[in-house]
């Protein structure tokens, strides 16, 4: 979910399962581009979700390597 000031809801606060690429960066203060090379590679420290060609980013696994 999107606020009003175009910045996503901290992941306390978060209620889907899964977040898009731009979400998941900004919340890993990464470039969209390295999540999708993460993804590629195989190599980061969190996997996605692929949904018909779409990469989605769990939130369990964001706020464990976050620490929320």
């Amino acid at each position: 979910m999107v606020t009003d000031a175009n910045q996503p809801v901290s992941l306390a606060h978060e209620t889907r399962a899964a977040l898009p690429t731009p979400e998941a960066a900004f919340h890993l203060n990464r470039a969209p581009q390295t999540l999708r090379l993460w993804a590629c590679l195989e190599n980061g420290p969190i996997r996605p979700i692929r949904i018909n060609g779409r990469l989605a980013w769990p939130v369990a696994e964001l706020r464990r390597v976050l620490g929320v």
